[in-house]
């Protein structure tokens, strides 16, 4: 079953009018002879200023079934909650996007494995385990400081940049075609043609679905007989659309590196340069994007809040509408 929800605040509207407001097929009418009164789809739900958490279950004909709830509101207009807020996140689908690491999981080539010691066992009455490894290991946060000198660190990223709508560009299918697809300006405007524009402060995520090559080092790098690797990337006019025309705030892919594998082959790093250049940060090795929408749902970015840090595991996760 399908599940739509709607938070619904009854608003004052002249006694003289009737309004309607169509949620597809449901529908929130005003009746002119009893001003007070909210009906939905011909039930009654409320009087002025009461608040009500209205969802809908479709039966298997598709017919909408209001489910209506009052929401308790706070009585003193000097208070204010986003708890109401909150139940209504919680009743959608979490997905995490990021994935475990341990010692053996695909990394970039100049880099060591993670190595883990336990300080302390079970027998000392406690367990704790000291992990040595790169910034950059797992799912991670590149931060501005990563290339360049002076720019931010991970810990003067603000809280206020690690919730943000979540834009999902698939490009799978061409991926599974050419390995050293790169993003084209054609998948962003048909993503805009379909949804509308890239919101600004959105972080816009790349599906490739590389991420399921994952844990096989071999599988995400795809180096052939001649040493060149070959996995997706971005391209430097999409970039450049995304964070000086939409201005968004991040960006995200699934394999090691922005750049594609045949450009990283090479040491050349310009996309991955560019970005950070602007003072944005991005995550490497993201999972499960194909697990979320193209359009509408949250990304929660966050990160060790480490001084000075130039790249950290991070912990990423979609809220789904």
């Amino acid at each position: 079953m399908r599940n739509i929800a709607i938070l619904l605040t009854t608003l004052a509207i002249a006694p003289s009018y009737a309004s309607e407001i169509n949620f597809s097929e449901a529908y929130v009418v005003r009746d002119q002879m009893k001003p007070n009164q909210i009906t939905l789809g011909g039930i009654q739900v409320g009087e002025e200023s009461t608040q009500y958490q209205v969802d809908f279950l479709t039966d298997e004909n598709y017919h909408l079934i209001p489910q209506i709830e009052e929401v308790t509101t706070e009585k003193s207009d000097n208070k204010q909650s986003l708890w109401n807020v909150y139940k209504l996140l919680k009743s959608r689908k979490w997905v995490n996007l990021t994935h475990p690491f341990d010692s053996d999981i695909p990394h970039w080539k100049g880099f060591s494995p993670m190595t883990t010691k336990a300080l302390y066992t079970y027998d000392d009455g406690f367990l704790v385990y000291e992990y040595c490894h790169v910034g950059q290991w797992g799912t991670h946060i590149d931060p501005p400081a990563h290339f360049f000198e002076g720019l931010r660190t991970q810990d003067q990223i603000g809280v206020e940049e690690m919730l943000l709508p979540l834009v999902v560009l698939d490009v799978h299918e061409k991926v599974a075609e050419n390995s050293d697809y790169q993003l084209t300006m054609e998948d962003i405007t048909a993503w805009e043609a379909k949804h509308g524009q890239v919101p600004e402060g959105a972080f816009v995520a790349m599906r490739t679905d590389w991420s399921k090559r994952w844990p096989n080092q071999d599988a995400m790098q795809n180096v052939d007989d001649k040493g060149v690797a070959h996995y997706p990337g971005w391209s430097m006019d999409t970039l450049k659309y995304l964070y000086e025309e939409r201005h968004i705030t991040a960006s995200g892919h699934e394999p090691t590196d922005t750049d594609p594998g045949v450009a990283t082959t090479l040491d050349d790093y310009s996309l991955e340069s560019y970005i950070l250049s602007l003072d944005k940060y991005q995550i490497e090795l993201l999972a499960n994007l194909d697990q979320v929408p193209e359009f509408g749902a949250l990304v929660s970015v966050t990160w060790p809040d480490a001084k000075g840090g130039t790249g950290f595991p991070a912990r990423v996760f979609a809220i789904l509408p």
